[in-house]
């Protein structure tokens, strides 16, 4: 399908979009918020995600930093078209387009030397001159060159006019091209820039729309000379529609840190977040729709477009993502939430069949009782095999002389129920309170206290049906028995 975008931009070429991580660290949550853009505007255009890893720094670009970035991505379910590319495997490709710029006459040998560069940049700096390549191998013969020397290979940008990106967030954004030096295609020892080596793949990939963080808008600029001056040279050579998303910022205004939250997003997987949350909260971090605060995932596919990102920075808020996780845990399948919580009640010792058995039955009650995993996981503590409870000094205080007389009669009609239901429960309760003339909270203050020793825990009849007959009935004897011992 051909595309669109906020700002009346298009083409008529099926969309493409990529994204482009560098795996010289984590794949933090603003890597993949760009990723998740991509992703959702590919799908909701019908077309195609492409996945691109820029690993060409080998000293920091790892098979565990690679694998770190996958596994980041597949734990969000942003599944990407084709297979991945690895920048590092194209470097004869990027090389080729360097020759041709070359033999074209675009591009050019520089024999400048480090030392010849380093005074030039002192000599600017002292005449307080912006810090850029001086263009002395531009038009000069290649055989004024000393027999043998090294060289790179250096592009001709435009010496007069601008360069103007019609951006689909940013807006028109124009620079003097007498402010873009003559940047290096290809270095001395052959290997390609990363000026060169991210625009040959884009174009090989034949992406229709770059989206990525605002930090690469001058990039572009760079970026979109290699792309006019290859056109004529080779086909295939179409500008892309450029959208650069602002960064996000913490909760303070200040630039995102460790401090704010930017983490891996596997450390939020860790912290207890389910993925469909993270993407909702991402997807909400710089786009909005109306009014809606969080949507699913074929929600975000059907109505994500460039048009809705923000030109503000979004500031990254961590209560909001915990209020969208929470939102998250209660519509989730109980089969999957229990298996994500298992490994998490389990930490401390295996569940046993019966406190499986328990937990199972409280879970879809329980669902509201955490934010996080590990805040619903410690949530369940209350039904783990743990007689005699310990009290906490709350319960210990319901569990007064009159309080265990109350539990005495109680357990009396509760030994009864034939039917173990938190309704029959309940009917029973209501009615030992009533033919005594008590209050609920008189009855039900030390009936929790013994049967959860003051953790918090929901309505107590279900308390009681996910107990079953005998623990609640044993947990009662324990209270009743070693007070009055």
């Amino acid at each position: 399908m051909a595309s669109s975008d906020g700002n009346g931009l298009g083409t008529q070429r099926p969309v493409i979009t990529r994204f482009a991580p560098s795996p010289t660290g984590f794949l933090h949550i603003g890597n993949a918020r760009t990723g998740l853009f991509s992703w959702l505007y590919a799908r909701h255009l019908g077309g195609k995600a492409l996945l691109r890893i820029e690993d060409t720094d080998k000293k920091r670009s790892t098979q565990e930093a690679i694998d770190v970035i996958l596994d980041g991505l597949d734990w969000l379910g942003l599944e990407f078209d084709g297979e991945t590319v690895f920048q590092s495997e194209r470097a004869d490709r990027h090389a080729e387009v360097a020759q041709k710029l070359l033999d074209a006459g675009k591009a050019y040998k520089c024999f400048a030397t480090t030392e010849e560069l380093s005074e030039m940049r002192e000599q600017q700096r002292a005449a307080k001159q912006p810090i850029r390549y001086d263009g002395r191998w531009r038009d000069r013969d290649p055989v004024e060159a000393p027999e043998g020397a090294e060289f790179t290979i250096r592009i001709k940008t435009p010496e007069g006019g601008e360069t103007i990106i019609e951006d689909a967030v940013q807006g028109r954004v124009k620079v003097d091209n007498r402010e873009i030096d003559d940047f290096i295609l290809l270095r001395a020892d052959g290997t390609p820039t990363y000026m060169l080596a991210v625009v040959v793949d884009d174009m090989d990939m034949g992406c229709t729309h770059i989206i990525r963080g605002d930090d690469h808008l001058n990039n572009a600029f760079r970026q979109m000379q290699v792309i006019e001056a290859m056109q004529g040279v080779e086909d295939g050579w179409e500008r892309p529609v450029y959208a650069h998303v602002p960064l996000i910022h913490g909760n303070d205004g200040a630039k995102l840190s460790k401090r704010h939250g930017a983490l891996s997003t596997l450390a939020y997987r860790d912290m207890g977040y389910l993925p469909e949350a993270m993407k909702a909260y991402l997807l909400r971090l710089g786009w909005s729709h109306g009014d809606q605060e969080i949507f699913t995932e074929d929600e975000a596919i059907a109505l994500f477009d460039i048009g809705g990102i923000n030109k503000a920075p979004a500031r990254l808020d961590l209560e909001k993502l915990g209020q969208i996780n929470a939102h998250f845990i209660r519509l989730a399948d109980d089969e999957r939430l229990f298996s994500l919580l298992k490994p998490l009640l389990e930490a401390e010792a295996p569940l046993t069949e019966a406190e499986t058995a328990r937990i199972r039955a409280a879970l879809p009650g329980m669902k509201d009782r955490g934010t996080t995993l590990p805040e619903l996981a410690a949530a369940f503590a209350f039904l783990r095999d743990i007689r005699p409870i310990q009290m906490n000094k709350k319960a210990r205080k319901s569990l007064s002389e009159e309080g265990l007389d109350r539990l005495v009669g109680l357990r009396d009609e509760l030994q009864q129920l034939r039917q173990w239901t938190a309704e029959t429960i309940s009917h029973v309760i209501s009615s030992y309170c009533a033919d005594r003339d008590l209050s609920m909270g008189q009855v039900g203050q030390p009936l929790r206290a013994a049967l959860t020793g003051g953790l918090p825990a929901p309505d107590i009849a279900p308390v009681l049906e996910w107990l079953g007959k005998d623990e609640t009935l044993g947990r009662i004897e324990d209270q009743t028995a070693l007070d009055r011992d």
